[in-house]
């Protein structure tokens, strides 16, 4: 079993040309924390550079992402590009190296892509684009029956995130946890990092449990919003559990399903804790978000993103429908295609 936790991102506007060196210190010292060495350090300077350039000179509203996290053992850095537009009309001749419409070599996205463990984009005329590159030490993979990502921003003037979460991989089965702390800033990133760590100990133990020991750990802090889910791909169910407004949805080509937690607070206040099983459909997208992403965005927002990593999902999320008042954070799984 491997589980998987992460801090928050920590978004970089890329309006001028300065803010790529700004946002390459901020990698460096990330990468010092996790221990990477120099060559895979320089990759990931590498990649910094070439989104970051390549937003300040393409793109509107430009931002990069960057974040480090743990897969068990594992040490992964994190880096987002995301813009509002123009979109790129043929991704696959952008990344072809000597391609360049602004009178460079044409090396960027064909270099990140080389550089990158994984990596994917996705680009619409209108809407913009949104990349998604990670790094790992070398010979370091993710493997598992699943694909995994969660994205968090603290809220507008936070140095904390007051939203946490955890992503548990085992064989067939994967478990999340999503928590808010009550309000945002540092007590709150307290409180959702006390659920983080209680499910990271059993995260395949009961549901209804899960919840009701988290009540009891998180009374000695302001509380928090969580919702906690278990998949099972043989089974192709999902069992979910949970107080609050961390919402749960499942998107396919043909489905939008929405999975309701109870009212409450947890550590604060909860009714019986109920758990939810519902079928999973082969080709559904899980997501979870917090109340940071406000809960109606349209369901064909993500259709088109099916069959990529659930990194750019989150991206768009992120990037077209967060209310830019509070923490916002969130996750997405599929399963990995055969």
């Amino acid at each position: 079993m491997e589980v998987r936790r992460g801090s928050p991102h920590l978004a970089f506007p890329m309006d001028e040309i300065t803010r790529v060196g700004e946002a390459r210190r901020h990698a460096a010292l990330l990468m010092a924390s996790i221990g990477f060495d120099t060559t895979t350090a320089g990759r990931v300077a590498l990649i910094v550079t070439e989104l970051g350039t390549n937003l300040v000179k393409h793109a509107r509203q430009g931002k990069l992402l960057i974040a480090s996290r743990s897969i068990g053992e594992i040490a992964e850095m994190e880096i987002v590009s995301m813009d509002a537009g123009p979109g790129i009309p043929n991704l696959d001749r952008a990344m072809a190296d000597g391609y360049s419409t602004g009178g460079t070599s044409g090396t960027g996205l064909g270099a990140v892509r080389r550089l990158a463990c994984d990596f994917d984009a996705y680009s619409d005329l209108v809407a913009g684009t949104v990349i998604v590159a990670r790094v790992r030490p070398q010979g370091a993979s993710a493997p598992g029956d699943f694909l995994c990502a969660a994205m968090g921003l603290a809220a507008p003037g936070e140095l904390a995130c007051g939203d946490g979460w955890a992503i548990a991989v085992d064989g067939k089965r994967a478990a999340v946890l999503l928590a808010d702390g009550l309000g945002h800033g540092p007590q709150a990133s307290e409180a959702a990092q006390a659920a983080v760590a209680l499910f990271a100990r059993q995260p395949f133990a009961d549901l209804k449990r899960q919840v009701e020991d988290a009540h009891v750990a998180l009374r000695m802090t302001r509380g928090a919003a969580l919702s906690v889910v278990q998949l099972d791909r043989d089974e192709a169910t999902i069992r979910s559990a949970g107080a609050g407004n961390v919402l749960i949805r499942m998107v396919s080509g043909t489905q939008n399903r929405s999975l309701m937690a109870q009212h409450g607070t947890v550590g604060v206040q909860i009714k019986r804790v109920e758990e939810l099983q519902n079928s999973w459909p082969e080709h559904a997208m899980v997501v979870l978000h917090t109340d940071g992403v406000i809960s109606r965005w349209p369901a064909e927002a993500l259709t088109p993103l099916l069959n990529h990593d659930p990194g750019l999902a989150a991206a768009v999320l992120l990037r077209d429908y967060v209310r830019g008042k509070d923490d916002a954070t969130v996750v997405v799984l599929r399963r990995r295609n055969p």
